[in-house]
């Protein structure tokens, strides 16, 4: 059971932070006024949940055993082969809407 938790915990840590941060930079990009603002703390919230997962994975001892680390570079390379693939997909559809 621990080890679903684990994996869990830092797929759910390093999804939202990386997803927020994204959505941060977009939003402080091409927002204006109050939402560059919010785009602002996304960025910040985004960078804190990240820190928090990496704090987690080395820094705390109580949490040591409680975070096996293989489950977490588990997530990492599943979020960022998702990612790739994301992109990939958006990139082929802006393709094929632009060329009609």
């Amino acid at each position: 059971m621990a080890d679903y938790v684990t994996i869990l915990g830092s797929v759910f840590f390093l999804a939202f932070g990386l997803c927020s941060i994204i959505a941060g930079i977009f939003a402080a990009y091409f927002g204006s006024g109050k939402s560059r603002g919010i785009g602002g703390a996304l960025i910040i919230v985004g960078i804190i949940f990240i820190g928090l997962l990496y704090y987690l994975m080395t820094g705390y001892e109580a949490t040591k055993d409680a975070w096996n680390l293989q489950p977490i570079y588990n997530a990492i390379v599943a979020i960022i082969g998702a990612a790739i693939g994301a992109l990939a997909a958006l990139g082929i559809f802006l393709a094929a809407i632009m060329k009609s």
